[in-house]
């Protein structure tokens, strides 16, 4: 793994969005978020990638190292942390209760963690070292948003997927020029976080999800012309 993360750290991204969904996908599908099961294979795929950042010392750079300093330079972050809460502006409705409700909101942080990873650190990073800045960030985007068709696989609908294809892109593009401004991964792992976790506890109407993707889309537009005029990139190739 170390040989091929040195040679072809492309590569070795790739191979490692590649298992996540080929692992995860059909658990999903047969267990669900509120499963033991589907919550130790998480446990077990964010403890692997973890251990091979802290082993090889790769803290720095993907952006590990600590949360940004001197936090009033990072009042950018304010937007995507209010958009984040977008699940639960139709109100509060519980996916799940007792034990299955704490198994999914652990679940949930877990894949904050492993997709920020995977995409963000490892993907981005292996691209920025090759690309200019906007290919990078466009082409990790686009793969994060489109490697959600995957949800197709696990039993869910068409244009629920569509949908959610473009709220992942739009969120891919604010969450990497995030990490490439600040050079911390942290602030784009919590707001994932809270994403997927608001998710388990907001009621479901069509047409609030459709504003609240719509507005996503407006302000990714508007977040990533204005973090692109920043002279500060915190990361570097």
């Amino acid at each position: 793994m170390r040989k091929l993360y040195r040679e072809k750290e492309i590569l070795f991204a790739l191979l490692w969005i590649i298992a996540y969904c080929f692992v995860m996908t059909p658990l999903k599908g047969n267990y669900g978020y509120g499963s033991a099961v589907m919550m130790l294979a998480l446990a077990v795929f964010a403890v692997s990638v973890y251990l091979f950042v802290k082993r090889n010392h790769l803290e720095q750079k993907y952006g590990l190292s600590g949360w940004p300093k001197d936090m009033k330079r990072y009042l950018y972050f304010l937007p995507m942390f209010i958009l984040a809460t977008g699940n639960l502006w139709d109100g509060f409705a519980l996916s799940f209760r007792g034990a299955e409700l704490v198994i999914a909101v652990v679940s949930m942080i877990l894949i904050g963690f492993i997709e920020e990873m995977i995409f963000r650190g490892f993907l981005f990073r292996a691209m920025l070292a090759k690309d200019k800045p906007a290919v990078a960030v466009t082409v990790v985007s686009l793969t994060f948003g489109i490697g959600h068709i995957v949800n197709l696989f696990a039993g869910q609908g068409g244009l629920e997927t569509a949908l959610q294809v473009v709220f992942a892109v739009s969120w891919g593009f604010m969450l990497t020029m995030a990490f490439y401004k600040s050079g911390s991964l942290f602030p784009s792992i919590v707001t994932h976080a809270m994403i997927d976790v608001f998710s388990l506890f907001g009621a479901e109407s069509g047409i609030m999800d459709r504003i609240y993707i719509g507005a996503t889309v407006v302000t990714a537009v508007i977040y990533c012309i204005y973090l692109s005029r920043l002279k500060e990139n915190r990361l570097k190739a």
